[in-house]
This record gives structure tokens, sequence and C-alpha cells, in this order.
């Protein structure tokens, strides 16, 4: 098995790919990237047991699109008051506050924050993922994932504090993750991880994507499936960082 982490940013800049390979009993980072385009990544999961997690939303709230639109044709038929209560169902998506729930802290909005940029880019970058045929889903039901590489990190019990600023707490963090994973082998890659943190988010990311491939995450529930479909589902760890290396 072989899984790959995405930390995607608009650009290329900002953009890192890490691919962990998986065998019994143990796993390696055999590669670490930065600054990747939408056709390097197509091209990582060429072949049949690979797994993709994308730390971007894969869809809209559904409110939103709605709400566009209807503002779009000119034709708005829902109430509006311009409240925190009216703007939230169009800010968040349903698997934010599930999000929400298990982490204590509302992600990024896709809809209202800058991260919406980056999300064009995914969409785009999804279709190219179908076109090569690589099996899209947005709800999590086959081998593509959303994942939330800070957020996994504090469900398996990790302090997050200041890693996304600062090096120094990123080489205290991936001690502390390493201390947990003896079973992972870094590839000499861990100096490229802590010196730039969107290649750290990204090995993570491929961490993650391990756990929606062993099923290790709750799924979305049957009356929510099909706005999941539309709207993206988050893979948030089940389970200890330690149960990825499997049975």
């Amino acid at each position: 098995m072989r899984t790959i982490g995405v930390d995607l940013a608009a650009g290329l800049p900002g953009t890192a790919l890490a691919e962990i390979v998986w065998a019994e009993g143990g796993a390696r980072l055999t590669r670490l990237e930065t600054g990747v385009d939408d056709a390097t990544i197509v091209a990582s999961v060429s072949g049949e047991a690979v797994w993709l997690g994308v730390d971007c939303p894969l869809g809209w709230p559904d409110a939103f699109v709605d709400f566009l639109s209807d503002h779009h044709m000119g034709s708005a038929q829902r109430p509006v008051d311009g409240g925190a209560e009216w703007r939230r169902p169009l800010v968040y998506r349903h698997t934010d506050h599930v999000v929400r729930e298990r982490i204590g802290r509302w992600p990024l909005s896709v809809s209202t924050d800058r991260l919406g940029v980056t999300a064009l880019r995914c969409a785009g970058l999804l279709q190219r993922l179908a076109a090569d045929g690589f099996p899209v889903d947005r709800a999590a039901e086959g081998r593509l994932f959303e994942v939330y590489p800070g957020g996994s990190l504090r469900l398996w019990g990790f302090d997050t504090t200041g890693y996304r600023v600062d090096a120094e707490r990123r080489a205290v963090l991936l001690d502390a993750l390493s201390a947990r994973t003896p079973w992972l082998d870094l590839g000499g890659f861990a100096p490229l991880a802590i010196a730039n943190a969107d290649a750290f988010d990204a090995v993570v990311a491929a961490l993650a994507t391990r756990a929606g491939a062993l099923g290790a995450f709750a799924p979305p529930a049957s009356e929510v499936l099909e706005v999941a479909r539309r709207e993206g589902w988050v893979v948030l760890p089940e389970g200890p960082v330690e149960g990825l290396a499997g049975p």
C-alpha cells in the first residue's frame, strides 16, 4: 500500500507532497517534495494500491452554493436576515461542524476565508484526477480523502502549538511523533519536514490517509451521505497513531 499526502495551496510554492509505502508492521517515507504542481500529484497516484489525502476542502456548503446561485440569477427566494445564525450554514459545511465537535475549534471556512482560493485549485485537481482514471469522490467512500493534518495531530494527542510557524516546534513535534511511531522510517527527509511546514503537513496528511485506508475514522452517517458527496467529508482518525502500522 502507498499513501500520498498533499498539503495543497493556491500556488506551487506552498504545495507539498509526501509518499509513505506500507509493508507488514512498518512504513517508509519514500518521497517528500515541495513546489508540487497538479500533474505531479496526478502522476503520484498511478497504480492500484494507492490512496490520496488532500489537505483542502473538496467542496462548498450546499447553502452557500444555493445562495450564490439565487443571487447570480436575481431570484433570491430564501429569507435573509444577515445575522450570524443565518450566515453559519453558508460559512460551514456539515463536516466542519463535526470537526468542531471533535477538535474543539472551527476549521477555516471554504466559502469566506482565503482557503477558498486553494479550493478552486482543488476542484480543478479533482477533474484532472478523474480524467486520468483515479476514482474521485468527496465523501471518503473510496481512495480519495479530505484530511486535516493539524486536527489529526491533536486527535492523536500531540501538542500542535506554533508548529506551523516555528521550525523548533516542528522539530519537537517530529521527535514526539517518531517516538510513538518507531515503525516509520523517515528516509532522510526529517530535515525538510522540520524546515518546511508544508512538507511537515504533507507527511501528517499521508499518515491520516493511512487511517482512511484502514477505515479508522467515522464516515458520514447515512442521513448526510448525499450532502457529504457534494460538500466533502474530513477524515478524522480514530484510535492512536501507533495503530496505523496495522496488526
